[in-house]
Formats: structure tokens, sequence, C-alpha cells
């Protein structure tokens, strides 16, 4: 009798939790009306000018710096004329492979969104389509992150350290002086 009594309380708590659930709202609500769903608009801005995105983080927070932001604080590092030029001729150089790129990943990014729409993807075109997005934003972090190595072989360490003191990083972790092709100036 108490084995059958604690049945029916079960079973009555599991209704009342069926009956009394309701639905949550989903965090994605009204994501479903951006032209790419996966993607938000700062992402495909970012994509669309070759900005980083983060993609660099490996190397900015271990003691190389990317070029936007050398540019950025160019006096505040006190670059002399001639690193001023070849960090523009490297940061040129990497959007004007970034911007493609990301572009490309857009592509794909819409390609992926309208199959799923149009209800004729397979497991095969999901493949292939996310083996495309895969190796181009691949191409596209290593653009960032080669851009950010050479330019360990325009600033000097003392500039380096700088640079990290001012993006608020902890240069201690940084390789010793000489290493990974690292030039004074």
């Amino acid at each position: 009798m108490l084995v059958a009594l604690r049945m029916l309380v079960a079973c009555g708590l599991v209704a009342a939790g069926i009956s009394g659930a309701r639905a949550e709202t989903s965090p994605y609500a009204g994501v479903q009306n951006r032209g790419l769903k996966a993607l938000s608009e700062t992402q495909i801005e970012d994509l669309g000018a070759g900005r980083g995105m983060g993609l660099a983080l490996a190397a900015e927070l271990n003691g190389y710096p990317g070029p936007a932001h050398v540019l950025e604080l160019a006096s505040a590092l006190n670059l002399s004329e001639d690193q001023r030029d070849r960090t523009r001729a490297l940061f040129e150089e990497m959007r004007n492979t970034a911007v493609p790129l990301g572009n490309e990943v857009l592509v794909k990014e819409a390609e992926l969104d309208q199959a799923f729409a149009g209800g004729r993807i397979d497991d095969a075109g999901l493949h292939r389509i996310l083996a495309d997005i895969g190796l181009l934003q691949g191409e596209l972090r290593y653009t960032h992150l080669k851009y950010h190595l050479a330019m360990r072989g325009v600033l000097s360490p003392d500039q380096i350290a700088v640079y990290d003191r001012l993006r608020g990083y902890n240069s201690a972790q940084a390789p010793a002086p000489g290493m990974h092709g690292r030039q004074s100036h």
C-alpha cells in the first residue's frame, strides 16, 4: 500500500510538472530575422573590413603586437619613419588578404543559411560547406597571426614592452629578446 501511494504521489508530481511547464524564450529569439542568421551585424562588418575579431589573440597576448594597433600607438611607441612605413605596408598587405577572405566566409555562410532555409541541405552538402568555411576561417586566422609575427621584426624589445604596457598586458611572459626573429632598431 505504501509503495502504491508513493507511485501515485510521484505520478502526480510528474503530471503537475508537465502541465505547469512554460516555454522559455530562446536566447535566439529575433535572430531568425537577421540576413545571415549565424552572424551578428558586428561580425559581418568585421569580416567585410578584414578586422581581426580576436583571431590573433594567441599572438597579441604573448608579446606579438599587431600592425593595426601599432599604428594606433605609433607616437607612444616612438616609431621611426622606417618603422611606420614598414608597419603601414604590413597592415595594407594584411588587409588586402583579409578582406577577400572575410568576404568569402560571408558568401559561404550565406550559402549555408540558404541551404537550410530552402530545405535543400543534405549531409554531403553540409560537410562540403562547413569544410569550405573552416578552411577560409583558418586562412583568415593565419593571415592575422602571420602579420603579428612579422611585427616582431619591425619593433625593438623595448617598444614591444611599451606596447604591452599600453595595451594593459603583462609582458613578463613574452619570449626573451632575440627569440622569434626579433630585431632591435
